[in-house]
Formats: C-alpha cells, structure tokens, sequence
C-alpha cells in the first residue's frame, strides 16, 4: 500500500544536491518498505506560469487525504498559499533553504518569495530540513513553528577513493553555475595567486547561460582563462576522477543550506577551503579552512598556504577523512523521513 507521495517538479534526476537528496530519499524510503509515490509537477517552478500552478494544485488535490506529501521547496515556496491551504492530504515541506534567498534575485522578487514562504508555512503540517541552520532561519525569519520542523542531514555514499594527483596541482571546485556558488569569487582569488603551478576545474551545470558567459569571460579578463577550465556538469565515474585527481577544493559560496558537495570533497580526503556561510560551519565542522564570503583575498591566501605546505595540506586531508567518517548514510535520511510520515499517517486517522 502506497504511504506517501513525494512532489517534485520536472526531472527528478537533475544533478545538483536538492534533487540529488530527494531523488535518492524517494528511492531509499521505498527500500525501507515506506511505499512512496513520485509525482512529477510541472518544471516551471519557482516561476510557474497560471497554467502550471493550476496543474500543480489540481495535482496536489487528487491525492489521498491519508497519504501525505512531501513537497518539494522550488514548489513550495512559489506556491499559492491559498491553493495549498485547500490540499486534502498532509503536506510536509521539503525546505533546503528559503527561495528569497537566493543570490542574484531581484529586491522585489525576494522579498515576494520570502513573504509567500512564510505565508505557505502556515498551511503545512510539518516541515524537513537538511541542517539546523535552515531551522534557525525558517524560525526566525519566517516565523516557522520549531514543534514541526525535523532535521534530515543528507546521508552519503563512500566512494572509491583511489587518488592520482594531477600536475600541477588541480584546485577543484564543484557547483551549480549560479551566482550563489561563488565561482566570480573563486577567479578572483586564482588570479592573485599566478605566480604558483596550479590548474583549476569548476564543474557543474550552466544555470544561467549569460552568467556562465560571464564567468568565462572574467576568467579571460584576468589572464587565467588557459588555466581554468569549465568542464559543465559530469556523470558520477568522470566527477570522482576529479576528486581522485585533486589536490584541493575550493567553493567561495555565498550560501548553503548545507553543503552536500563539502561532504564529497571531505570523503575523499581533500583539504576543503570554503566559507564562512549559512550551515556551512556545521557542515565542515574543523575540517576544513573558512573563509569570510566575497573575500577573494582571504580566499586566495587559503588556497596558496594549502598548495605551497604540504604538512598542512596534509593536516587538513586528515582532518577531513576524520570528519566524514561521521557522516549518516541515505537509509539513515530515509528513516527520519519515515518516521514522519508514519506520525502523520497516524495523526491523520485519528490514532493519535
């Protein structure tokens, strides 16, 4: 019998971390024997025409009052609040951090999208999140309920570790091309340190075709444009190439709500350089070196104390191994999820 459906818009595959938790919870929760569901709602969201928020909501209706929804957070956070105030079933927002929030948006469009959140909040029966801080920030700015927030760190896979250095040395950074994930930053830093044998590799998926113009045409304009290279979006075997072959990571992000790719990097036993950002600090723990965000000489700095000493190259790769042996595994996420939708169920027939 199926328990659960979770909503997610377009493909559920995308390789970037939101989709990659829930795609891989949808999975785990159906090896558990929590039957769940997958409804495709239309990809236009978090800026859904009429058409398809209508779609979104008729779909969300036709479930079961029984059988609650795990709602994805590009969905939920554009959503009408009203409209969702009408689902039958009990929804369960899948929050990785507020949609207003989102670096790059304009003034007026944030401060929309945060108001519809916290409004849509009030019509949710609980809410999931993957770190503490986003807890901390749905409480404080959106006044979330903190009885009906859990917390549900993604889990991990260990990977082959099998390290081949590249050379020169390859600083490796991993993200979304998307202002958030501070690429612009990133080169900034790569250029103050010119004078040190080094390559640089951003991979990760165009998300805005004029930013990644952007991006490339920095790298141009500093002078670094032979040495850094955009490999756009890998399968897993290329992407674990990369870690293998790296000597370091660097992600000048602007924000996280956790910092799935950090975990990866620290898996593999790479000296992280990050920032000091969101639930960065608690994804990291001391694992890795932090730095303020658009700090491109703080970052650089980082980065060249890393390539030109190898004891704390060494002291941090430790670290890191150290760090992610501590890290839970999918089904672990999984049962956290379960066990909401158990209580809710439970809630939901009157058993409670």
């Amino acid at each position: 019998m199926t328990k659960a459906v979770f909503a997610i818009p377009g493909d559920k595959n995308r390789r970037t971390g939101g989709f990659i938790y829930e795609a891989r919870v949808l999975r785990e929760l159906n090896v558990l024997g929590c039957i769940t569901d997958h409804l495709q709602l239309p990809e236009s969201f978090p800026d859904p025409t009429a058409a398809d928020m209508a779609t979104a909501l008729k779909d969300l209706n036709s479930i079961p009052k029984n059988r609650p929804i795990i709602l994805d957070g590009l969905v939920f956070g554009a959503i009408d609040p009203e409209g969702l105030e009408q689902v039958r079933a009990p929804v369960i927002a899948m929050v990785h951090h507020p949609l207003g929030l989102e670096t790059g948006l304009p003034g007026a469009r944030a401060v929309w999208l945060l108001r519809n959140e916290a409004a849509a909040l009030r019509h949710v029966d609980h809410v999931i999140v993957p770190s503490p801080e986003t807890a901390r920030v749905l409480c404080r700015d959106l006044g979330a309920d903190p009885n009906r927030i859990t917390v549900a760190p993604p889990g991990f896979d260990r990977p082959i570790v099998d390290r081949q250095y590249a050379n020169p040395p390859l600083i490796l950074s991993v993200g979304l091309l998307a202002p958030r994930k501070g690429h612009d930053v990133l080169l900034k830093a790569l250029a103050k340190i010119d004078d040190l044998p080094w390559q640089g590799e951003i991979v990760g998926k165009t998300h805005d075709r004029e930013y990644a113009n952007d991006l490339q045409a920095q790298a141009r304009a500093l002078g670094i444009d032979k040495r850094v290279t955009f490999t756009g979006e890998l399968e897993q075997m290329a992407l674990t190439a990369r870690f293998n072959a790296a000597t370091v990571f660097a992600l000048a992000t602007r924000y996280e709500g956790y910092g799935l790719v950090l975990c990866e990097a620290m898996m593999f036993g790479l000296p992280v350089i990050t920032c000091r950002t969101g639930a960065v600090p608690e994804t990291v723990g001391n694992a890795a070196v932090l730095v303020p965000p658009e700090d491109p000489y703080s970052l650089a700095e980082a980065l060249r104390g890393v390539i030109n000493d190898p004891f704390e190259a060494a002291r941090l790769s430790r670290l890191s191994v150290e760090r992610s042996a501590t890290l839970p595994h999918w089904q672990d996420t999984a049962q956290i999820f379960s066990a909401t939708i158990e209580r809710l169920s439970r809630i939901q027939s009157g058993c409670i």
